[in-house]
């Protein structure tokens, strides 16, 4: 039955694949995308070939990856942290990537070290947040309420760059929101690497994450350095969300709501769940990002604002029926 399960998830991801590909203000096909994807008979000009291989492979590519990275990043973090509410966005680890990236892209300037400075902020916020929420062992409500508390701090902090710096205010409000316009072929080659890297290490800490849930003193016991996985793993969700960051903004919910339907469909065994969780997040984004780009047009809604009126009401049913 799961594998039946999976395999439909994995339909999802390639549908929406395709139906991103397929919809947009020019109408293209789906005969035509498989023939300029795969090769066949079916003609396609030359300014739909463009659009097509230029414009809208490279951004659901780029949604694709972000679904992934953040799913898997959510994963994660609700597993390290004990919190089913534990989020990139909610918890403050975005907006510490947040945080360090703008302070690169505005003042140093420099597109090579936003994916880096994020990652460090990412980190710093993730260490914060996991110290301020110690006492005696972590419980969910210490580590949502010292997420909120950090995500203001870092929040206050993005305020004022965006104050200093009045003149680079435009790109920075549209990348603080989440949105995936005019992601090309360059956006793919800077999130690529660390998607690949970072997928990689969380399929293979699927078996470290198992041992996590059965709490501290059976993981300890079995032989697990309990606060050294931990951290590793805290660093694995890091630079996922950070990378994700510092391509698609401040992107929220999507941790949290991916990795909670991929449990409920296919259960708490994070071998199958990974691989659920990143097909799911795939098509999340890419699905959502092409509702969002297409329900106005011509106008384009950021897919950020999308995921936040999906997510908010699903965090809401889950804090109350945690507390």
């Amino acid at each position: 039955m799961k594998t039946i399960k999976f395999s439909l998830i994995c339909a999802a991801a390639v549908a929406g694949f395709f139906f991103s590909l397929i919809n947009g203000s020019v109408e293209i096909s789906s005969a035509q995308v498989f023939a300029d994807l795969f090769g066949g008979e079916v003609a396609i000009d030359e300014t739909k070939r463009q659009i097509l291989e230029n414009i809208r492979l490279p951004r659901t590519i780029v949604a694709l990856l972000v679904g992934v990275n953040l799913s898997l990043s959510g994963a994660i973090l609700q597993a390290v942290m004990k919190n089913p509410l534990a989020d990139p966005h909610i918890i403050g680890i975005s907006s510490g990537a947040g945080l360090f990236g703008i302070f690169a892209m505005m003042v140093a300037n420099d597109a090579l070290l936003v994916t880096p400075a994020a990652f460090v902020g990412a980190m710093a916020a993730a260490s914060l947040i996991y110290v301020l929420a110690w006492k005696d062992g972590i419980r969910p409500i210490r580590v949502i309420l010292a997420g909120v508390a950090v995500s203001a701090f870092l929040g206050a902090g993005i305020s004022a760059l965006l104050i200093f710096y009045s003149d680079k205010v435009q790109g920075a409000l549209m990348w603080m929101v989440g949105g995936l316009s005019a992601r090309s072929w360059q956006h793919v080659e800077i999130l690529l690497p660390y998607s690949i890297a970072g997928t990689a290490a969380t399929f293979l800490a699927a078996r470290h994450l198992n041992v996590l849930q059965l709490g501290d003193e059976v993981a300890t016991g079995l032989g697990l350095r309990v606060n050294r996985v931990r951290t590793v793993l805290t660093a694995i969700a890091a630079l996922l969300a950070a990378s994700a960051v510092c391509v698609a903004g401040l992107l929220g919910f999507v941790g949290l709501i991916v990795p909670h339907t991929a449990r409920l469909i296919l259960g708490s065994d994070y071998r199958i769940l990974l691989p659920g969780a990143a097909f799911l997040g795939a098509a999340v984004v890419t699905i959502s990002d092409t509702v969002a780009r297409t329900a106005f047009a011509p106008a384009e809604l950021p897919v950020g604002i999308l995921m936040a009126m999906l997510g908010a009401p699903f965090f809401l049913y889950l804090l109350r029926r945690e507390l």
